[in-house]
């Protein structure tokens, strides 16, 4: 029989990391500010259904990009030669080594009026607001989550056996049928991995909508932030709705990703 010592570490820190603050956010999204039981601050909670609908679908628009930049990126990088890939690789990590919010920042720097962009594209006769607005919130989704997009579709397209392709060529298919028929269906898992890792923390963020975004563009993340400053109660709610609405997310991908390994 193995011994289970290994594994209690990981257990005493899912417990402490992660159980007992889900327990604490779901006591206070069931209690008033006295402690007794009550539902009104999922009341309050529902108030906020149009931030929630503005932000699952910009963390929708936001991972529906990253996918789409990323596996065409992630399947280039797979035929370079094996040191190329290491290079391309670091380089699409060392922003992450940044702290987030200056990365915010920079975004805000090159968008802002009299920005470099602003400037650029004035000279080419091209005027326009480039913050303030959804598509700036977009903008700075994609390029704070498309490293998380790229890496596992990478991973798992780099495993692919290259034989199964040159049997698929030998065998007559064009470039089209083997992408179809054998590289698509083996990334898959890579792409549900890609799309869990972006969608979970772009639903979930904050500081993007308040830098980038305008008025209209806070997102739930940036609600609760808001909120729990003065009302912990709803804020908790708030919280504890979102989590619900990513672990069905999840579950759907998962469901996805069991139907692939059937298949």
């Amino acid at each position: 029989m193995k011994s289970r010592k290994p594994s209690i570490p990981y257990i005493i820190w899912m417990v402490v990391f992660t159980m007992i603050p889900i327990i604490m956010i779901g006591f206070t999204a069931f209690t008033d500010k006295q402690g007794n039981f009550s539902l009104n601050a999922f009341t309050k909670a529902f108030f906020y259904t149009n931030v929630f609908v503005k932000s699952l679908w910009i963390a929708l628009i936001s991972t529906a990009i990253c996918l789409l930049l990323a596996y065409p990126l992630a399947f280039l990088i797979t035929r370079m030669k094996h040191s190329s890939q290491n290079t391309v690789i670091m380089l699409l990590m060392i922003p992450m080594w940044m702290n987030f919010l200056l990365r915010i920042y920079a975004w805000v720097t090159l968008l802002q009026k009299n920005g470099p962009i602003d400037m650029a594209l004035s000279m080419l006769g091209i005027h326009g607001s480039y913050i303030g607005n959804s598509a700036a919130v977009v903008l700075g989704m994609v390029y704070e989550y498309l490293p998380f997009m790229v890496l596992p579709i990478y991973t798992v397209m780099s495993k692919i056996d290259n034989g199964l392709i040159e049997a698929a060529q030998d065998l007559g298919s064009n470039n089209f049928a083997v992408f179809k028929k054998v590289i698509a269906p083996l990334s898959l898992p890579g792409i549900i991995s890609g799309i869990t890792m972006v969608f979970v923390p772009s639903a979930s963020t904050f500081l993007v909508a308040q830098y980038l975004g305008g008025t209209d563009d806070i997102m739930i993340g940036d609600v609760i932030d808001k909120i729990f400053w003065t009302d912990q109660n709803t804020g908790a709610a708030i919280s504890l709705i979102l989590m619900v609405l990513i672990f069905v997310f999840l579950v759907i991908m998962n469901l996805f990703g069991d139907e692939e390994a059937i298949a």
